[in-house]
Order: C-alpha cells, then sequence, then structure tokens
C-alpha cells in the first residue's frame, strides 16, 4: 500500500510534542528541529530509548524485557491493530498520532494492521467488506492530515485481508495451533478485545478471533504489542502460547491508557453516541458545543474526561495547556504540567468555566489540518462522505 508523507502542519503539527521526549530540550515549542544540531544525529543509549517508549504504555509487560530489547535491536517491530468500524475519535487519531511518533522516534518500525477480516468477523458495517475498507482508507487519510511521520518506512500499513491470502500457509496452522493449545474459557476471556462481555453469546466468527488476534502477533514478527489496556487479554494470550510452545522471547506488551467518555459514567468513548468523543473531522463548533457539554465537575481530578484529554491529549501534543481567562478570574496563565494544572483546579482556581473553552480553543488547533485535507482533498471529502453514510453495527 502506497503511505505518502504527511504535508507540513504549521502549529498543529506533533514534533512540538516530541520535544519533551528527544534529547534536545532547546528546541523551541513549533520550531521544527534542526539538522545543524549534533544531538539531533547522535544514537542514543538504550536507556534514552527506552524512556521514550516506556511512555507510551499505561502498562508495560516486562519492562526489563523491553530495555534489554531497545539496548541490542536497532529496530524492534511494533504491532498496532484497529478494525475499520465507523468515524475516528481523538483517542485512535490524535493519541495514536502521539504514540506512533514517539516510537518512531526511538527507532522502531510500527506495523500498523488493519484488520479488514476481523471487523468482519466482529459484524461491524453489517459485515461488508467492501465498506470496512472504505473506511480503512478513510482512517489512513486521516494519520497522514493530523501529521503521523510516515517518513522513511517508519510505518506501515497492512490490511489483513491481503496479508493473510497472501501468506495463508504460515497464517492458518499458527492459528490452528493457537486454538488446540488452549480451552474455550481462556479464549471467551479475551471477548473484551473486540468489545464484547463474557456473558454475551458469541457467535463461532467471534470465538475465532481472538485465535487470529494472537497469531497476528507472531505473523507480524511484532517484539512489541502497542495497544490499548482492553486489548491486554489477548496479548497476555500470546505469551502463555511462548511458554507452551518453549519460545524465550516473548512480545512486549506496551498497554496504552484508554480515554473516557466526555459524559458522566463514560469508561470508553462510543462511535454510536456522538456526545461522547471528539471524532476527527468534528466542525469548530462542534468542537465547542460537545466541550462546553462535556462533564467537568469543579476541583475534581479524578473520572474528570476534560482533565484527561489534556493530560493525555493536549500536553504531550504543545507541552503546554494555556488557559485564557479575564483578569477578574486570575488572567492568563500556561501550565507546563499536568500536576501544575490538576493542583490549580483541585484548589479552586482554575474553574471548568475557563478551562473547557481553552480545551476546546487547543482541540481545534489540532484537528484544523484535517478538516483543511477532508474539505480540499477530493479523494478524501469522497470518503468522508461515504463513511458517515455507514450505520454503525455492533
Amino acid at each position: 500500500m502506497e503511505a505518502s508523507v504527511a504535508p507540513s502542519l504549521g502549529q498543529g503539527h506533533p514534533s512540538v510534542a516530541m520535544t519533551s521526549l528527544s534529547l534536545n530540550s532547546e528546541i523551541q515549542q513549533g520550531q521544527p528541529s534542526s539538522s545543524s544540531d549534533p544531538t539531533i544525529h547522535a544514537p542514543m543509549s538504550g536507556e534514552e530509548r527506552f524512556k521514550i517508549v516506556r511512555s507510551v504504555g499505561e502498562e508495560c509487560i516486562q519492562e526489563d524485557e523491553l530495555l534489554n530489547l531497545l539496548t541490542k535491536k536497532p529496530q524492534p517491530i511494533c504491532y498496532d491493530g484497529f478494525e475499520p468500524s465507523g468515524r475516528m475519535h481523538i483517542a485512535q487519531g490524535v493519541m495514536k498520532t502521539i504514540n506512533v511518533n514517539k516510537l518512531t522516534s526511538a527507532g522502531c518500525k510500527v506495523k500498523i494492521w488493519i484488520a479488514d477480516w476481523f471487523a468482519q468477523l466482529n459484524n461491524k458495517m453489517g459485515g461488508d467488506l467492501k465498506k470496512i475498507q472504505t473506511v480503512g482508507r478513510y482512517l489512513i487519510e486521516i494519520w497522514k492530515a493530523v501529521g503521523m511521520d510516515l517518513s522513511d518506512d517508519k510505518v506501515e500499513f497492512l490490511w489483513s485481508s491481503e496479508e493473510i491470502n497472501s501468506r495463508a500457509a504460515e497464517y492458518w496452522p499458527l492459528v490452528m495451533d493457537i486454538a488446540r493449545k488452549n480451552k474455550l474459557p481462556r479464549i471467551i476471556r479475551c471477548s473484551q478485545i473486540m468489545g464484547r462481555s463474557e456473558q454475551e453469546e458469541l457467535t463461532a466468527a467471534q470465538i475465532l478471533y481472538p485465535c487470529m488476534q494472537c497469531a497476528d502477533i507472531f505473523f507480524l514478527k511484532a517484539d512489541i504489542c502497542q495497544l490499548g489496556m482492553d486489548q491486554r487479554k489477548v496479548n497476555m494470550l500470546a505469551r502463555e502460547y511462548c511458554d507452551d510452545i518453549k519460545r524465550k522471547n516473548k512480545p512486549i506488551i506496551l498497554s496504552h491508557h484508554m480515554l473516557p467518555g466526555l459524559q458522566q459514567g463514560q469508561e470508553k468513548m462510543s462511535k454510536s453516541d456522538p456526545l461522547s468523543a471528539i471524532f476527527m473531522e468534528d466542525e469548530e463548533a462542534e468542537v465547542n458545543v460537545k466541550i462546553k457539554k462535556a462533564y467537568c465537575p469543579p476541583k475534581q481530578i479524578n473520572d474528570n474526561p476534560c482533565l484527561e484529554y489534556i493530560k493525555y491529549i493536549i500536553l504531550p501534543w504543545f507541552n503546554e495547556f494555556k488557559v485564557e481567562r479575564s483578569p477578574e478570574n486570575g488572567g492568563n496563565k500556561t501550565f507546563k504540567t499536568f500536576d501544575e494544572l490538576a493542583a490549580d483546579y483541585e484548589s479552586g482556581e482554575l474553574h471548568p468555566g475557563d478551562l473547557k473553552p481553552s480545551l476546546a480553543k487547543a482541540l481545534n488547533k489540532i484537528l484544523r489540518p484535517v478538516r483543511d485535507h477532508f474539505s480540499q482533498d477530493p479523494n478524501a471529502k469522497d470518503l468522508l462522505k461515504r463513511v458517515k453514510g455507514y450505520r454503525v453495527t455492533r
């Protein structure tokens, strides 16, 4: 699949976010790194690479294995996969871009598995493979536009249907062996990876799904599984399978944080509830309304989705969060760390009425290049129109 390099995106580009993780603290916000700076090309130590890669995950299994890998292997392979199942929310778009750019900056190769067959198995888009593949192309367009670093083949998009068909003799015996070595209750415990509960009545296809996802890790020769916390159980299944087959080098699990929905009590964003998430091509007014209506109780740090957006999206992207407010309310203030922000918010010095408009403004700055791409590029515009017309199914 052809993957073009993303265009220059000005202030909204996440290269800014990388400065806090790069070894060059002299880079100023909004300025690209200088090729004349000798620190840019100096090889990183294993510890320096570990610091960057480890920052991607909320959990790492195991840290000593990750450090050893990054010390010894120049270009480890990281695997992430997604079902093309509808419009892309900001966690899948921006958080994934931040994480991928961190990984590639540390010398990793990232393989993004476009799991079209898996979406079909899981009845996404009514099981219509053509629609699923249209959604997959739309998602790739977003990552190009938002600023995922696709230069020098650092990132490879692979369609599961094409790869499995081309190497079927390698893939299916592996799936069969994983299925043969596991009891049905262990496979059912992985149902969370499909957005299902263990209590649901699963189809036979949904029993096959975890065995295939486990096989993907070995099929793609992944050193690191970089997926969300909701995918942890199948990644652990892959490590258990290594014990079964006496394989010493197990895939390292690096699970990223899952952003909650914007409404009270929503543990995850929902594509079926438009108010639960910011979507990547939302118009500026839509973003403003969604953030205005978002759950953001005063003085409450935990279970506050607006603060999570700042912690996991705004601060990593811009290295700061600017609050604009009247002098009577304390005047403008720039926060450089989440702890600093949390202290002001918990004390009441920072009010939701001032935080929310500043959050919406920062989000719109990030999303502007994506909106421009989907309004100006004929192919992207057509893809978005088709995807918006599809009915989301479970």
